[in-house]
C-alpha cells in the first residue's frame, strides 16, 4: 500500500483492510470486487486483484499459511524480490535483504556515489550490497532502520547531511548532497 503513496493516506486504508480481511481465509472468501473496493483510492489497482489471488492460493494449497521459502514465494504472481525479502524479514524473521527506493538511495550514496543508480547492473550490485550487509541477528530492525533512514534523513531531495551519522564514511558527502 505504501508504494508511491503517503503514509497518512495509507494508515486508514491499511486499518480498514485488516479489519475487513484479517486472514488469508477472509480475503480468499471475499470477491475480487470487494478487495478492489477496500483498496480504493490507493491506486495500483492490480494489487488487490493479486492479493486476492494469492490469498486464494494460500488457502487452497498451503492450508491458509503463507510459505516462507524463496522458491515458493517466487511462484506467486506479483511478488518480486523486494516483497519476498520484506515478507521473509518482517513476517518470518529470516535473514533476507530488501531493496526499496529508500534503501537503494542510502546504499548508493554511502558506498558508491558514482554512476546511474537506476541502471540494471547497479541494481544487481545494490542487491548484493544489501545482502552482504545483513547482520546475523535483528534483521527486522536492521532492514526497518535502513528504510526509515532513507525516508527521514537520506531523503531524495535535500538530504539532511548535517545530522547524518553516516557522513564521515559517505561517498556522496560533500560532493553532491542533492542527488536523487
Amino acid at each position: 500500500m505504501l508504494q508511491q503513496t503517503q503514509v497518512d493516506r495509507v494508515v486508514p486504508k491499511y486499518n480498514e483492510w485488516l479489519q475487513r480481511f484479517p486472514s488469508f481465509d477472509a480475503l480468499a472468501n471475499a470477491t475480487e470486487k470487494e478487495a478492489q473496493d477496500a483498496w480504493y483510492p490507493l491506486g495500483y489497482n492490480i494489487r488487490p486483484k493479486r492479493l486476492h489471488a494469492i490469498a486464494r492460493e494460500v488457502v487452497l494449497r498451503y492450508n491458509g499459511k503463507l510459505p516462507s521459502d524463496t522458491k515458493t514465494l517466487q511462484k506467486f504472481k506479483g511478488l518480486g524480490d523486494y516483497t519476498i525479502g520484506a515478507i521473509q524479514s518482517f513476517s518470518f524473521g529470516q535473514r533476507a535483504p530488501i531493496l526499496d527506493t529508500n534503501v537503494a538511495r542510502v546504499l548508493f550514496r554511502i558506498f558508491i556515489a558514482n554512476g546511474d543508480p537506476s541502471a540494471h547492473s547497479m541494481k544487481r550490485w545494490l542487491w548484493e550490497l544489501s545482502s552482504v550487509m545483513l547482520p546475523r541477528r535483528n534483521v527486522f530492525d536492521f532492514n526497518q532502520a535502513l528504510m526509515d533512514f532513507g525516508a527521514m534523513v537520506c531523503v531524495a531531495r535535500r538530504p539532511k547531511c548535517q545530522i547524518c551519522t553516516m557522513r564521515p564514511i559517505c561517498k556522496s558527502f560533500p560532493f553532491n548532497t542533492n542527488q536523487t
